[in-house]
């Protein structure tokens, strides 16, 4: 009768929610004080309450017991089932009294009112950062832990969120669901085609509050931010040279250990970095996407366009007996020879 009452007489003394059974309130305190007396007997992950363990177990048996009978998709939770049949009714019953966003379920509207009220009610024990909501702290806390539960059956890759892993195995089954309907590139995720629509869009939502470059994601700011702080986290063991991007420690790393990774498929020789590999490629097919505007002469490489325009611009390379200048460093050797060969 409590349900249709709506009494809750089973009160927590340390937050003051109220549950109408004393189940519920037993589990919740557990909560409180930590005590996760269930654990999995397949990876060790503890649990403070039984029903909780019993949907963990799932994961690693992929049992999925609840169905959608519109679309087939399948859940481990029922509750889970219920708000996604929301989506095929439209239904969005719980409304947020201050900005009248609408939800299909009562917790997902409890989440969102926290945004409101700035309330983070997980903290983790060991940092203190604390966050909306529980499953958000569990994945924290792995960051302390080192846990990663995930792991890929292929490459054994491991993951701390079944999403990364799931996204992953689509590299090697080659799955791209996801299309760009400007261009027709298709990815992997649809993170990854958020990412690139904002290509077409010109959208750069993350701006430098220092110089006021703008990018189009959160993190190419964040290592933007460095060139002004001046930071550079990741070393090489090898020779102590810092960078301030891990991927560029990663190509320097293949310096020591003479790794090179991209092959050419015509002639077979290999480069460091995919960079390389794609100018030198020109070679073969003949293209030759840099320009001269002075000339229109035409390079397969950058860098072969800049000492081009030395020869309109500047002699940077200048003799110490005559002081003749020459734009490029070869010339300037070639010309010492004289000297050399006039004092014999």
């Amino acid at each position: 009768m409590m349900i249709h009452t709506g009494e809750k007489p089973f009160s927590c003394v340390n937050c003051g929610n109220s549950f109408n059974r004393k189940r519920s309130l037993t589990q919740h305190m557990m909560i409180q004080t930590g005590d996760k007396s269930f654990s999995c007997v397949t990876c060790g992950k503890s649990f403070s309450g039984k029903y909780n363990l019993t949907q963990h177990m799932m994961i690693h048996t992929g049992e999925k017991p609840f169905s959608c009978v519109t679309c087939g998709k399948s859940f481990i939770r029922k509750q889970s089932l219920t708000q996604h049949m929301m989506i095929h009714t439209g239904d969005k019953s719980f409304s947020c009294v201050t900005c009248g966003k609408s939800f299909s379920g009562k917790y997902n509207l409890t989440k969102h009112m926290m945004i409101h009220t700035g309330k983070k009610p997980f903290s983790c024990v060991t940092c203190g950062k604390s966050f909306l909501q529980e499953p958000h702290l569990t994945r924290h806390m792995m960051i302390h832990t080192g846990e990663k539960p995930f792991s890929c059956v292929t490459c054994g890759k491991s993951f701390l969120q079944e999403p990364h892993l799931t996204r992953h195995m689509m590299i090697h089954t080659g799955e791209k669901s996801f299309s760009c309907v400007n261009c027709g590139k298709s990815f992997s995720g649809k993170y990854n085609l958020t990412q690139h629509l904002r290509i077409h869009t010109g959208e750069k939502q993350f701006s430098c509050v220092t110089c006021g470059k703008s990018f189009i994601r959160k993190h190419d700011l964040t290592q933007h931010m460095m060139i002004h702080t001046g930071e550079k986290p990741f070393s090489c063991v090898n020779c102590l040279k810092s960078f301030s991007h891990k991927a560029n420690l990663t190509k320097h790393m293949r310096i020591h250990n003479g790794e090179k990774p991209f092959s050419c498929v015509t002639c077979g020789k290999s480069f460091i970095r995919k960079q390389d590999l794609t100018e030198h490629m020109m070679i073969h097919t003949g293209e030759k996407p840099f320009s001269c505007g002075n000339c229109g002469k035409r390079f397969c490489q950058k860098n072969h366009l800049i000492r081009h325009m030395r020869i309109h611009t500047e002699k940077p390379f200048s003799c110490v007996t005559c002081f003749k200048s020459f734009s490029h460093k070869q010339c300037l050797i070639r010309h010492m020879m004289r000297h050399t060969v006039e004092k014999l």
